[in-house]
């Protein structure tokens, strides 16, 4: 009503006003209705084109918002890194864009120093995450790879472990507790941050499937008698045994010999992983009677399950071994990191005092 009255008056004013003393106000009434207007348009032009993100901010720069959070710790975290330098012009406009939620979409965000709070909102409104490398290369226990995965993913290595243990989850794809790093083929994937325990093995299920559907794979682990599975734990032997890749597939024909023959594989890499004594410099009697179906010096055959993670190149050459005699295998009398091999018990014998010897005189 006060406001109504206001105008009545301005109006009977202006109306009463003589017309040459009107056209001399008129400039001044229009400047002062453009001031008013843009003073009240300042505010959302400023929110909108001006406020943002600083340009100082370091690059690259990430904010991560966590599953199931809500638009107050989006700003938290916002506030938290400076990644914002209007916080009341980004609230009004994060409503006005309809990107203010209960439950905010979650993620790993790229930001970009300069940005307006508009580009920074449909950035975060469009779920436009970077992602990041989940890298696997020579673990041997689900639980360390539960812990480097959480170390860059959202998802907790007890989360993780909860999913290596869940028999029937795994049994969905054909895994069991045993045998579940086989469906691990070492690589660097990029994943998103808050990707869960289940998708990320799901993920990872996928690409070993792609891998087994390439270069005759399936095929060659047929001829050898054998599943990709069971490939993998030989792989996984033979990954222990040396780090030197043209042997591999050497040495990897070595355990196959022994296998066509029933000969228990007596490999050193398996009685240590049985006693989980992975410091150890040397293979003991303590190790070699260890009771354990992992020791293939107590029990013939293959393993229940890997004993590592398998590289592609050693599981290649499994997959591809060399043809020969050979049934043992010792290391060479030198710094080399490789291998004598030998078709008789007598021939390897010799070979394994010459290192005895090797490494008596090193003081080892």
């Amino acid at each position: 009503m006060l406001y109504a009255q206001q105008t009545t008056t301005v109006s009977t004013y202006l109306m009463s006003t003589n017309p040459t003393t009107l056209r001399r106000m008129l400039p001044w009434l229009i400047l002062i209705a453009v001031a008013v207007g843009a003073f009240f348009a300042w505010k959302p032009f400023k929110a909108v084109y001006i406020s943002g993100v600083p340009k100082d901010i370091p690059q690259p720069a990430f904010v991560y918002i966590p599953t199931g959070a809500n638009f107050e710790q989006v700003i938290d975290s916002l506030r938290t890194n400076k990644f914002i330098n209007d916080e009341a012009g980004f609230r009004w406009l994060a409503g006005e864009m309809n990107y203010r939620k209960d439950v905010m979409r979650s993620g790993r965000y790229e930001i970009q120093a300069g940005w307006h709070n508009r580009e920074l909102i449909q950035h975060l409104r469009a779920g436009k995450q970077a992602p990041v490398k989940v890298v696997l290369n020579n673990e041997r226990l689900p639980e360390e790879i539960a812990g480097k995965v959480a170390r860059v993913l959202e998802t907790d290595s007890l989360s993780l472990l909860q999913v290596f243990q869940d028999k029937n989850f795994l049994a969905e794809s054909g895994y069991t507790t045993e045998t579940l790093l086989a469906a691990i083929i070492p690589n660097t994937y990029e994943m998103y941050w808050n990707t869960d325990a289940k998708t990320f093995f799901k993920r990872l299920v996928k690409e070993n499937e792609a891998f087994w559907s390439k270069n005759g794979r399936l095929d060659k682990a047929k001829a050898l008698g054998l599943t990709p599975t069971e490939v993998y734990i030989l792989a996984s032997i033979v990954e222990r045994e040396t780090n030197h890749n043209p042997e591999k597939p050497t040495i990897a024909g070595v355990y196959l010999n022994r296998l066509r023959i029933n000969m228990r594989l007596q490999a050193d890499p398996t009685s240590v992983f049985a006693t989980r004594d992975f410091l150890t410099r040397r293979v003991t009697e303590y190790h070699t009677t260890f009771d354990s179906p992992y020791n293939t010096y107590v029990y013939t055959g293959l393993p229940p399950g890997p004993i590592s993670l398998a590289a592609i190149p050693t599981l290649d050459a499994v997959l591809n071994p060399a043809t020969h005699k050979y049934l043992y295998f010792c290391a060479k009398p030198d710094e080399s990191g490789t291998h004598a091999f030998a078709e008789t018990f007598s021939a390897h014998k010799v070979n394994a005092q010459k290192f005895q010897a090797y490494i008596s005189k090193k003081g080892l």
